[in-house]
């Protein structure tokens, strides 16, 4: 960068400017305490350290403006006397408005600094000094965000691989977190594919739309497999119908609600196990629920699908007693006939009817409904060959 101010740095100039250091960083900190309530609020071990980056700044300016060539106006090289935590607790904001009114002391003291007929040439070069500074400054702050931003995405990549594997640590909550969890309310996991591998722009913008539509939000991204993990106290299935076009054409499916985040193994599991059966229920909608898949499931070894077919379907149908589980073992085996049902267990029709709305009661499940009658019907072939066995 070339000099704006001509030949005006003569040593007299830099004299008066070195002289006048400490007045000024004195003044730019009343200022800042009486004007910023930010500033008012830090730890007063935070101040000091704002005290000496203002101090660090008006000093390279005077080096600057003495010597360009060997000056800087790199905002981290003023930064560089307070330590790294200090951009955490000042924002890109807060340092503007800290060059800001630093830029404004010295103009304001200019007359008294200034060598005679010089204060036009210092107010140019103070003016042009605090532009690349202010620059500099959110480059600092753009490369940090940059930073925290790849290291949010790891931390949210190991956090939702732990969850899939079923194995979270003691660390799950302070990871979560650490990534803007609130932790209230219910999780879900919905899990699909995406139409071609997403790069980092496409991965962003399917973050961005899943924080904004639940309050709590986590991505995987498993080459063309997509997990969103779903949080909060709302209406967390129709928030997981608002991202489906943010997935490929394939099917979405939406894993159990469970209590809480350190549950969303058992809701992954279920999600990524539908999401490889629902190729056998080829009508099946879209975004399908992974418990309306639990046949498809059974047939493909998934042990948390039996078990549930079994703690939902089989086992209160046994302990409401009587004549239910024969009566839905019969009408299934004779086709869904009323009549032949009735003839087989020495009833009428609607007796049949009636023990048939008691099993929709009891279950969840309708017999009568073609696709409902298929779950009914594995659940107790299921239940037939556990009796005796461990599961």
């Amino acid at each position: 960068m070339t000099s704006a101010r001509g030949d005006s740095s003569t040593p007299e100039m830099v004299r008066r400017l070195r002289g006048g250091t400490d007045l000024l960083t004195a003044a730019a900190m009343r200022r800042l305490d009486a004007e910023l309530p930010w500033y008012r609020a830090l730890p007063a071990e935070d101040r000091s350290w704002i005290g000496l980056v203002a101090q660090s700044g008006i000093a390279s300016f005077i080096t600057w403006y003495e010597n360009p060539g060997r000056g800087s106006y790199n905002a981290a090289e003023i930064f560089r006397a307070a330590p790294p935590e200090l951009t955490r607790s000042i924002s890109l904001q807060h340092t503007l408005q800290l060059v800001r009114i630093v830029v404004e002391i010295v103009e304001g003291h200019t007359e008294e600094l200034a060598a005679p007929g010089q204060q036009a040439t210092l107010r140019e070069a103070v003016l042009l000094y605090s532009r690349e500074v202010a620059f500099s400054a959110a480059e600092v702050y753009a490369r940090a965000a940059e930073s925290r931003g790849a290291w949010d995405a790891r931390l949210e990549a190991l956090v939702v691989d732990s969850l899939l594997r079923g194995d979270p640590d003691d660390s799950l909550h302070s990871r979560v977190a650490a990534l803007g969890w609130a932790g209230r309310g219910s999780t879900l996991v919905m899990a699909g594919t995406a139409e071609e591998t997403l790069d980092e722009v496409g991965a962003a913008e399917l973050r961005r739309a899943a924080r904004r539509t639940a309050q709590d939000a986590l991505v995987g991204i498993q080459g063309n497999r997509l997990v969103v993990v779903l949080g909060g106290e709302g209406n967390l299935r129709e928030q997981a119908h608002a991202l489906l076009d943010r997935f490929g054409p394939g099917p979405v499916v939406i894993g159990p609600e469970v209590p809480e985040l350190a549950d969303a193994g058992r809701s992954a599991r279920a999600a990524l196990s539908a999401l490889d059966a629902v190729r056998a229920w080829p009508s099946a909608p879209r975004p399908v629920l992974a418990d309306e898949l639990l046949p498809e499931r059974v047939l493909t070894g998934d042990r948390d699908a039996r078990r549930t077919l079994l703690a939902e379907v089989y086992t209160p149908l046994q302990a409401v007693g009587g004549p239910l589980l024969q009566t839905l073992s019969v009408y299934l085996n004779e086709g869904r006939s009323l009549e032949a049902t009735a003839r087989q267990l020495y009833v009428h029709p609607n007796t049949v009817r009636y023990r048939l709305r008691r099993i929709a009661t009891v279950t969840g499940w309708d017999p009568v409904d073609a696709r409902e009658g298929f779950v009914l019907q594995i659940a107790i072939a299921v239940g037939k060959l556990a009796e005796g066995v461990a599961l």
